[in-house]
């Protein structure tokens, strides 16, 4: 589990493929940048730009994973070299900054507009209908491993816009201030919105 509080920000410098099938997934050495790796072991989990993964190699300063074709295939920014935001796996005795978020990105966003709004920052990203009901005001989201408020939220017809407020200090530390309309992000909805979604259904006879 993970808070959504980026701990740095951290740089691919290296994607080498698994295999030679396009079935086969990527290895990535990440340059962790300010994260501490002291208390890091050989199979831990780390958050990259919002997706878990596990450290399978770690230097004093550095770290690889290996990233499944499965995960490339609904993520973004884990295919190429550049800055990624990372966060190590809670612990009980943490404090809990964000909310309680697992690391498993849901699905993709695109980003509608991304500008300057007096000190801050306005981010507005489109959801894909199956993600749109579980966005709410003032509700919890997940980009790209950063845990955020929604502001607002429209309905489309296919799907929802949501907006969200970026205060100067989320832009500094994490890699959002790479963010471009139409660049795709990672998003992970509330873990509560998911389990009232199931309890209803089950109260209603509706499994999907």
């Amino acid at each position: 589990m993970f808070t959504g509080i980026v701990a740095a920000v951290g740089k691919i410098t290296s994607v080498k493929p698994l295999g030679s099938s396009a079935e086969d997934g990527v290895r990535l050495k990440i340059d962790a940048g300010a994260l501490s790796l002291a208390d890091v072991a050989l199979g831990d989990s780390i958050s990259l730009n919002g997706a878990c993964m596990t450290v399978v190699e770690k230097t004093a300063n550095s770290f690889e994973v290996d990233v499944s074709r499965e995960s490339l295939n609904r993520t973004v920014g884990l295919d190429a070299s550049g800055e990624v935001n990372l966060e190590k796996a809670l612990t009980l005795a943490d404090r809990l900054g964000g909310h309680l978020v697992s690391g498993h990105v849901d699905g993709l966003g695109l980003v509608q507009k991304f500008e300057p709004v007096g000190e801050s920052w306005e981010l507005v990203i489109k959801a894909a209908r199956d993600l749109a009901k579980y966005f709410a005001y003032k509700g919890s989201v997940v980009v790209n491993g950063v845990s955020l408020t929604v502001n607002r939220v429209d309905d489309v017809a296919d799907g929802c816009l949501f907006s969200i407020n970026l205060i100067p200090h989320t832009i500094e530390v994490t890699a959002l201030k790479h963010l471009q309309v139409g660049k795709q992000v990672n998003l992970e909805v509330d873990l509560i919105a998911r389990y009232v979604e199931r309890m209803l259904s089950v109260d209603q006879g509706i499994v999907s």
